[in-house]
């Protein structure tokens, strides 16, 4: 074989339940995810040695990027390796189209790929519950971005239960060209709610409205611990998403711990016309990019194998 290519999806959170902060260190979640196209790919070809590389768009920011080494790809890549006994070689190229620290889990869907990849391209056939337990040792979305689809996340978001969802959901993503850090998310969010309960809000009316595949719905139940602290930081995402709202969206919420503001559409032509309203500042300066993705997806999965 000569190369491997795998794609593996953003995500978005469509319920983030946040409990207090646990003794080790990490906070209880509930969350609703779900995958959206929005992709990128990783490619792995054979190689004596290791080596890393990555593309972006023009308009994406390379600077939260980390290098060769310091990368979750190389992490994930180790852990696989360690687990089979086998050395780490490769050459592997990233593709992003998954904006760069903007809280839709480009890394993580990253290192699902990889973990797909480096498995065929060396051929070692682990099982998915290996995967799985690889995958939450990378980080708590990393799971998911095996998964897919649309899933409930509990413990520290890395236990994953796919979710029957037939609907089919329409979003505008609006990336920021400046990233917001999500430990100091977190730890705004310990700040303003130092009283939070240890046990994380329930996502069932959230569930309820994905089994009811009605967009307007699901647009009322859109909740995200994170959103206020993410504002209180960062206070033009709420003048953003106050402005989306005015534009047409049914809903708009901050993904994950920020900065990307998502928008909730009711079709394709919804969502296209709430994109060309948004493409630009209020200043009247053109946004880096505005993009349109539907979700449920797949998780990481090949797309070629030579």
């Amino acid at each position: 074989m000569s190369a491997v290519t795998v794609r593996a999806p953003a995500k978005i959170n469509l319920h983030l339940g946040v409990g207090a902060l646990r003794k080790d260190g990490f906070h209880a979640l509930t969350t609703v995810y779900q995958a959206i196209g929005l992709c990128d790919d990783v490619t792995a070809e054979p190689s004596t040695d290791w080596d890393l590389g990555v593309t972006v768009p023009g308009w994406m920011d390379v600077a939260g990027i980390p290098l060769l080494g310091e990368n979750i790809v190389d992490r994930a890549a180790a852990l696989l390796a360690a687990h089979h006994n086998l050395p780490m070689t490769g050459d592997v190229a990233i593709t992003k189209a998954i904006p760069v620290a903007g809280g839709l889990a480009g890394g993580s869907a990253d290192a699902a790929a990889a973990l797909v990849a480096l498995d065929r391209l060396w051929e070692a056939n682990t099982s998915d519950d290996d995967l799985l337990e690889i995958a939450a040792l990378l980080g708590s979305d990393v799971p998911f971005a095996l998964v897919g689809g649309t899933a409930l996340g509990s413990g520290r978001g890395e236990v994953v239960t796919p979710i029957d969802d037939r609907g089919t959901w329409w979003w505008v993503l609006v990336p920021s060209d400046e990233g917001l850090s999500t430990p100091a998310v977190y730890r705004h969010f310990d700040k303003m709610f130092p009283d939070a309960p240890r046990k994380p809000p329930s996502a069932d009316a959230l569930l309820d409205a994905v089994a009811s595949q009605d967009p307007r719905r699901l647009a009322e139940v859109l909740h995200n611990d994170l959103q206020l602290p993410a504002i209180d930081l960062r206070p033009d995402l709420g003048r953003l998403i106050d402005r989306g709202q005015r534009e047409g969206a049914l809903r708009g919420i901050v993904s994950g711990s920020g900065p990307t503001c998502v928008f909730l559409c009711e079709s394709a032509d919804h969502a296209r016309d709430l994109a060309a309203a948004l493409g630009h500042h209020s200043d009247g300066r053109e946004h880096p990019a505005v993009l349109v993705a539907n979700g449920p997806v797949a998780g990481a999965h090949l797309v070629e194998y030579v």
